[in-house]
């Protein structure tokens, strides 16, 4: 196997890589936005509630009702306190598999960067292949020419 083949299989390893780094990244995005809008929605809904409360005590609540707004409450106090927990975990994931796909994304880079330098190499060298070959052909003319002539051309 050869160099650049040996190359070209490492980059296509790294950009598989990477790629299955994005789209683990763009799950654990998902997730967190999802379980953001969650918490939005009990913050608010909890809110809401509240106000409800406000309003049945203006109107005059019995002490069993109160209770029963204040147990609510506080199961939506730890809903709430959960998705927080849920979220900064999810948060998390996501700075941890961003930093995975960071990684994947830079050591993609310095492959192609090894196969940019490798081509530019190998295109010096044909240059070079082709520089040389076209001297030869120049000095066979020549050689020609002055032999056609009657002269020595050496």
């Amino acid at each position: 196997m050869s160099h650049s083949e040996s190359l070209d299989i490492l980059i296509d390893e790294s950009r598989k890589a990477r790629d299955n780094a994005g789209r683990a990244l763009a799950e654990e995005r998902s997730a967190s936005a999802q379980t953001n809008g969650q918490l939005d929605a009990l913050q608010r809904y909890r809110s809401e509630y509240c106000e409800r409360l406000q309003q049945a005590m203006a109107e005059g609540i019995s002490a069993s009702t109160l209770a029963d707004y204040n147990r609510f409450i506080e199961s939506l106090d730890g809903a709430i306190a959960r998705a927080r927990n849920v979220l900064a975990q999810q948060q998390d994931k996501v700075a941890s598999t961003s930093e995975h796909w960071r990684h994947h994304q830079s050591k993609l880079t310095s492959f192609s960067a090894l196969e940019t330098r490798r081509a530019q190499l190998e295109q010096r060298k044909e240059a070079r292949r082709e520089l040389r070959q076209a001297d030869e052909v120049t000095q066979n003319l020549i050689a020609r020419r002055a032999l056609r002539n009657g002269n020595n051309p050496f």
